[in-house]
């Protein structure tokens, strides 16, 4: 088999960053909650993928999908270099499953987005038998660069302060080098761990 010997290992947040500021089309993690980060590596040991999930970013958006936020988890960020074998990204996302049902939940849910503005459709998610629940009207961003972030980027806060990448956001806007743009929108797919499927509490 093409990924015969490669691996997935739990890392740091600190870890992936680079990576996925790398490849992954947003270019940032930053204002991301990171609770579980993980990569995927060749046999050689060289990082070829980085993933992780985290609590759900908007506020009681965990509703729609269980009756207790414990149990909802969002696949934030995923990317592999170029060059990997054919199924790496639907192995990296299954042994990301096994290890979640060891160190996160067993009966948890497990949400993520295709983004309509980069003409991404969920193929990958529907490879690894996730379910398209809901398409998601289009939302407001800020561009700066060749970075995309959402809108509250620019209230992240620390201990009562503004974030420094939120201060350089604010005054990019100020300085015409950052600009608002509204999406395509999303679609929203959803894996539950257990076997016994979760009852969606709205679509």
């Amino acid at each position: 088999m093409a990924l015969d010997g490669w691996y997935v290992k739990e890392v740091t947040r600190k870890d992936i960053t680079n990576f996925i500021e790398t490849w992954h089309y947003s270019k940032n993690i930053n204002g991301c909650i990171c609770d579980y980060n993980f990569a995927l590596y060749s046999p050689d040991g060289i990082m070829k993928g980085a993933m992780f999930y985290g609590r759900m970013a908007m506020a009681n958006q965990w509703k729609r999908f269980s009756s207790s936020p414990d149990d909802v988890i969002e696949l934030r960020r995923l990317c592999c270099v170029d060059d990997t074998p054919k199924n790496t990204e639907s192995y990296f996302i299954g042994q990301t499953f096994k290890l979640l049902r060891k160190n996160w939940r067993r009966d948890g849910v497990i949400v993520s987005y295709a983004d309509k503005e980069y003409g991404h459709e969920g193929t990958i998610y529907k490879a690894t038998n996730f379910v398209m629940t809901r398409e998601i009207a289009g939302a407001k961003v800020i561009m700066h660069g060749d970075k995309r972030y959402h809108d509250k980027a620019i209230r992240t806060k620390y201990k009562g302060e503004l974030k420094p990448f939120a201060k350089r956001l604010v005054e990019a806007l100020k300085n015409g080098d950052a600009q608002y743009k509204n999406t395509a929108g999303k679609f929203t797919y959803v894996y539950n761990l257990c076997k016994k499927k979760h009852k969606l509490l709205s679509t």
